[in-house]
């Protein structure tokens, strides 16, 4: 059976390893001078080379030869995932008191040391204050967080880094020419991106791919896309130019696409980013895109998120007027609105006109309207209940006028007008006037409730400060 690719190109010395310079150089100086600390801490993100630096300095210090295959009777390795009991650190402390068998250190690798419990690292404690002179620890973690204070001070902290994309593409092409793997610049690119940081995750992806891959194409972009869920970079290029151009539509059709394509959101959303991130110079305008797809991932509801952050400053595109959450406004003289408040106020909801002075010929400007519209409010209220409940549950609490090609919608409150002024429930809203035949219509939010159209209790209700008109039955 053949040895996976990240084991059989797992680096043999100190200069073999990639990207961790700042690491390497200290260590080799401080063995060819002889300075070799009692404890060394090594942390940092999975997949940088961790533990092959912790089994390479554990040879290096006794001079003994490393491969893969290394076995050595004063080199231990402990995996403290499974060995994270009190009783079992305290064997190992029985055991250091004992001289090495032939190297002249015992050298004990403890990986993901963060796993040993409370009372572990308690009894592990005493003997990183006071080790033996012939013993050396290497402890080994992904989450430095969770050591204690106590633990961390009594090492030599070397802390890794992420591998950056451009030195995992560099060592994946000289794998695959080693290999004799035909794989593009554009395939390696992807794979060195998605390894999010990670040396072994890159290689284990490109050996995966390569028994995918046609023996004349060879490794191909879109082979990578393909085998990883990801999106196209044409769909996230369309996504993107349509974010800009603001066009809803097309917003909507490309990630109803996506989503038959059965991409996940959170990886979407992790393309644009990296997009966004690349031509953020040229176009810094996209910076609050850039935070706002950060929350997607984060997001319970991946997908309706990714739609509301980018639906967030896009419009419809529709033959006539456009939907508006407002009613437009018409500029009228401060005289002429002060007269107008001093009158009684009519029954019915009526547009205030402003009389053009007689040097203006031209009439004032008249909201824009269209065909007067027709809602059946039950069947509205019914079909969001069973398609959208989220917007029913707000929406069955309001009251409504229509005014010409206007949908005045009385939420009440403040509460829910913000609920249904939101990008979700707006696109959700617009498409269930739709469904039940209502095409083109202002909506303009109101945060009250709607005004009695009795003229007594009107005049009641201005009286004691405003209310809501209710029908009693006797």
């Amino acid at each position: 059976m053949g040895k996976a690719l990240y084991r059989k190109y797992r680096s043999k010395t100190l200069d073999e390893i990639v990207g961790q310079g700042h690491i390497t150089d200290v260590l080799k100086r401080s063995i060819a001078q002889g300075k070799v600390a009692h404890a060394y801490l090594l942390t940092g993100p999975r997949g940088v080379g961790k533990t092959s630096i912790a089994r390479i300095l554990a040879h290096e210090i006794n001079q003994l030869p490393y491969d893969d295959e290394s076995n050595h009777l004063d080199i231990i390795e402990i995996d403290a995932a499974s060995n994270n009991g009190v009783d079992d650190v305290r064997d190992l402390r029985e055991k250091v008191q004992l001289a090495p068998v032939s190297a002249s250190k015992k050298i004990y690798i403890i990986d993901e040391v963060h796993m040993l419990s409370k009372q572990a690292f308690n009894a592990l404690l005493k003997t990183l204050e006071e080790p033996p002179a012939h013993v050396v620890f290497i402890l080994a973690t992904t989450d430095a967080d969770k050591l204690p204070a106590t633990i961390i001070s009594r090492t030599q902290r070397f802390g890794f880094r992420a591998i950056a994309p451009r030195d995992a593409k560099e060592h994946l092409k000289k794998i695959a020419k080693e290999e004799k793997i035909k794989i593009d610049d554009a395939a390696l690119e992807l794979i060195a991106k998605r390894g999010d940081g990670s040396f072994r995750d890159s290689i284990s992806l490109l050996d995966q791919l390569a028994s995918l891959a046609d023996d004349k194409a060879g490794i191909t972009s879109e082979l990578v896309e393909r085998s990883l869920g990801l999106a196209p970079h044409t769909l996230v290029e369309k996504l993107l130019a349509a974010y800009e151009a603001k066009d809803l539509n097309e917003l909507i059709a490309i990630l109803d696409e996506s989503d038959a394509s059965g991409i996940q959101a959170s990886v979407l959303s992790s393309q644009l980013i990296d997009t966004v991130r690349s031509e953020l110079v040229a176009k810094p305008q996209l910076t609050p895109l850039l935070d706002e797809l950060l929350d997607v991932a984060k997001s319970s509801q991946p997908q309706i998120k990714l739609l509301t952050v980018l639906a967030a400053h896009a419009v419809p595109k529709s033959k006539t007027a456009p939907l508006s959450v407002s009613t437009p406004v018409i500029d009228i003289p401060i005289k002429e609105l002060e007269i107008e408040a001093t009158k009684e106020k009519p029954s019915e909801p009526v547009i205030v006109k402003a009389e053009v002075p007689k040097a203006k010929k031209a009439a004032a400007p008249k909201p824009q309207t269209g065909k007067d519209i027709v809602l059946n409010w039950d069947e509205l209220i019914e079909y969001t209940k069973k398609n959208y409940v989220a917007v029913y549950s707000v929406l069955s609490k309001c009251s409504y006028e229509i005014e010409g090609n206007t949908l005045h919608l009385y939420t009440a409150n403040k509460f829910y007008k913000k609920k249904l002024d939101d990008a979700k429930y707006r696109i959700l809203l617009i498409k269930s006037l739709e469904a039940v035949g209502v095409v083109d219509a202002i909506i303009d939010m109101i945060p009250t409730a709607s005004p009695p159209k009795d003229e007594t209790a009107a005049a009641v209700a201005a009286i004691m400060g405003g209310g809501e008109e209710v029908s009693v039955e006797e």
